[in-house]
């Protein structure tokens, strides 16, 4: 199945979480999707079903097909550490989730479109490769092209009011950003329990 492409607003309902930022539409219509409405009754979930929405939210947010979310579970898996919280890490630290959280795009999709369209560097070198993990120390910058410069600053205007991470800093002006540290699970701020995603697919 490849990346959902479907109302996004929808999905958002579904899982009460604003996952592709802030909704107005969540705020007025908070239940979920269907012809019952907010009078529509559910069954109580179980814990498998529990667990496969929390997954199912986290790939979503960050925009990712299965077999993708998998492999950096498996790789988080290896690694030292907290399984869940390294986990979280690798996705807050892709090239098109920071490129969202710096401000130059309004939402992860429209970062992604930034990347793999060739408007961003890392480190001085053209990169457009969304899923491109970054380390400490890294700077990620807009390319110096009029056509590129234009785009991000639509976009500024659109985030100004979003507040940028402690862990990144940001050089608005010199359209560039550079991660300090790689966050913590607290900076992150999941909205969701990331240990039920680790239970399920560990079973």
């Amino acid at each position: 199945m490849g990346r959902y492409t479907g109302p996004k607003t929808r999905i958002s309902r579904r899982y009460g979480v604003a996952l592709f930022g802030s909704s107005k539409a969540l705020e007025r219509k908070n239940y979920p999707p269907g012809m019952h409405g907010p009078k529509g009754s559910r069954r109580k979930q179980s814990e498998y079903a529990t667990a496969l929405a929390e997954k199912q939210k986290l790939r979503m947010m960050y925009g990712l097909m299965e077999r993708q979310f998998r492999r950096y579970f498996e790789m988080a898996l290896r690694k030292r550490g907290i399984t869940g919280e390294t986990l979280l890490q690798m996705l807050e630290t892709r090239l098109d989730n920071v490129v969202y959280r710096l401000g130059f795009a309004n939402s992860r999709s429209a970062a992604r479109q930034l990347v793999s369209h060739g408007h961003v560097a890392v480190n001085s070198r053209k990169v457009n490769i969304a899923s491109f993990n970054l380390r400490a120390g890294d700077t990620v910058a807009i390319v110096d092209k009029p056509g590129s410069r234009r785009l991000v600053i639509r976009n500024l205007e659109l985030t100004q009011i979003q507040p940028i991470p402690d862990w990144l800093v940001v050089d608005k002006d010199q359209f560039q950003g550079k991660v300090m540290r790689i966050p913590s699970r607290e900076e992150i701020a999941p909205v969701v329990n990331e240990q039920l995603v680790v239970e399920l697919y560990s079973r």
